[in-house]
């Protein structure tokens, strides 16, 4: 896994960089696991926009993922390491002994001819997923449930694990990448190891026609709209917004909760991502 840069042959090559994709094993994916995508273009059913700066972009065709691995006691060989357009990590094709396939996300390290089960029963290896009582304190976890049988909802994202840190009665805690600390069910699954691409992280476009491949249109600031636009456009010259910063209809930006209080795993949060003391990460 690496970074490739390319040689400055115009400004756009000179800082973007592009990933070598040296771990995958085939281009072509399972056609029996593949569905179409309507794009929307970031509007709704009435063709208004609600999502800004979204349109265009490349054709994609979503990959079918089993974030439930619910196959137990069936062994599982990996055929291929495959590219996911929809995901910034690599995922994996299995073919079961029984002749059914299926899409995971790829965990680090995991490559062609390798054997992955699921289960309680199985051995504690990169790829097995498990109830969270069945896994040893310590090891990495990634895709980890949040109600039993749901599929995995936390921990997706390339390069990413949890850790498991205690287990006491019918919970388990866990520290997520982002530093919270929170008690999931102990009947919830996770599977074991780090998730793939960690090198997603330092692949600079370099230019605006990636993003634009990407389906992001430019986005435009307030301040340099009009008033007519944007609460925070107009003013003499360039002004500096003259207000906090918001959306067109006036919503507040920055300071506000986004987090619905009325969520009932709000209070199996034993440490919130943030200090509120010092307003900075914990690790």
């Amino acid at each position: 896994m690496a970074v490739r840069k390319y040689k400055p042959t115009s400004p756009g090559r000179r800082h973007g960089s592009v990933n070598d994709y040296a771990e995958l094993t085939t281009t072509r994916p399972a056609k029996s696991l593949c569905k179409r995508i309507k794009k929307t273009g970031g509007r709704n059913h009435h063709g208004i926009t609600t999502a800004r700066f979204r349109g265009g972009g490349a054709r994609k065709i979503y990959r079918v993922i089993d974030f439930k691995r619910n196959k137990d006691g069936v062994p599982a060989k990996v055929a291929s390491v495959e590219y996911d357009p929809n995901r910034n990590c690599f995922i994996s094709l299995l073919h079961y002994a029984d002749g059914e396939k299926r899409y995971i996300l790829s965990p680090l390290g995991i490559k062609a001819g390798d054997v992955v089960e699921s289960g309680a029963a199985c051995e504690p290896r990169v790829g097995n997923a498990m109830p969270l009582e069945a896994i040893p304190g310590g090891l990495e976890i990634h895709n980890v449930e949040m109600t039993a049988g749901q599929g995995g909802k936390l921990v997706r994202g390339a390069g990413n694990a949890a850790r498991i840190v205690a287990k006491e009665g019918n919970w388990v805690t866990i520290v997520l990448p982002s530093g919270e600390m929170r008690m999931v069910r102990k009947e919830c699954r996770a599977t074991i190891g780090r998730l793939s691409n960690p090198d997603h992280q330092n692949i600079k476009l370099g230019k605006a026609g990636r993003k634009r491949h990407m389906g992001r249109r430019p986005h435009v600031r307030g301040k340099a709209m009009n008033p007519v636009a944007h609460p925070m456009g107009g003013g003499e010259g360039r002004s500096n917004g003259g207000r906090d910063p918001c959306s067109p209809t006036g919503v507040l930006a920055k300071g506000g909760k986004t987090r619905n209080p009325r969520n009932p795993s709000n209070k199996r949060i034993i440490r919130r991502r943030k200090n509120k003391r010092q307003g900075q990460l914990v690790l």
